[in-house]
């Protein structure tokens, strides 16, 4: 296999790329500088050397706590739980929300082998029972595995004095945070309610 052929094999395993859109980019690669080259290889070396997890939230971060965790400007009464950091940037873009988050680093999927101790669960509650926590948004993804998830939450957080509420309808079902426009986000956080617990 040559060098090119196993950059596309690479890049074709990246999520939302197939094997045509591989080829473009490692075509564009050759085609492009080598200092361009040079500095993307420095950045990705770069991204996993300096990026961990924040330890209170689990948001990507080269400062430990994260920005977000140590905003004393912040509402410390809220806990937005989402399933990816990529999800918090979204909420954070629409510049609606100004608590706390707690990244779940995934949803309940059976089907993929991923089950509520796979995920940051046990971290979330021991934050709620610490105190101080009056409201927690669930805020996965409107898909079966994240309805699961938020079933789920809303069960084991019952017996703790906290109001459980999830994003208002308006995000499309079977949809990814990442994907929604601002204006569907922010009226979605605005529009959040109260999770039924049995």
């Amino acid at each position: 296999m040559t060098a090119l052929e196993r950059l596309i094999e690479t890049l074709a395993k990246m999520p939302g790329l197939g094997r045509k859109s591989a080829s473009r980019l490692a075509y564009y690669l050759l085609k492009t500088d080598a200092s361009f080259v040079q500095g993307l290889a420095r950045d990705l070396v770069q991204l996993k050397e300096r990026v961990k997890n924040c330890p209170v939230c689990g948001n990507y971060t080269e400062e430990v706590p994260c920005r977000i965790c140590i905003d004393r400007e912040r509402d410390r009464s809220i806990l937005c739980v989402v399933e990816e950091p990529k999800d918090l940037l979204s909420i954070e873009l629409t510049r609606q929300y100004r608590g706390l988050y707690h990244v779940l680093m995934g949803v309940i999927s059976p089907i993929d082998g991923v089950g509520p101790a796979n995920l940051r669960i046990e971290s979330l509650l021991a934050r709620v029972r610490e105190g101080g926590i009056r409201e927690v948004i669930v805020a996965t993804n409107p898909t079966v595995e994240g309805d699961t998830t938020a079933v789920y939450l809303s069960g084991l957080l019952k017996s703790l004095p906290v109001v459980v509420t999830r994003l208002a309808l308006g995000l499309p079902v079977g949809g990814d945070l990442e994907y929604a426009d601002r204006l569907t986000l922010a009226r979605a956080l605005e529009g959040r309610r109260r999770l039924e617990q049995d």
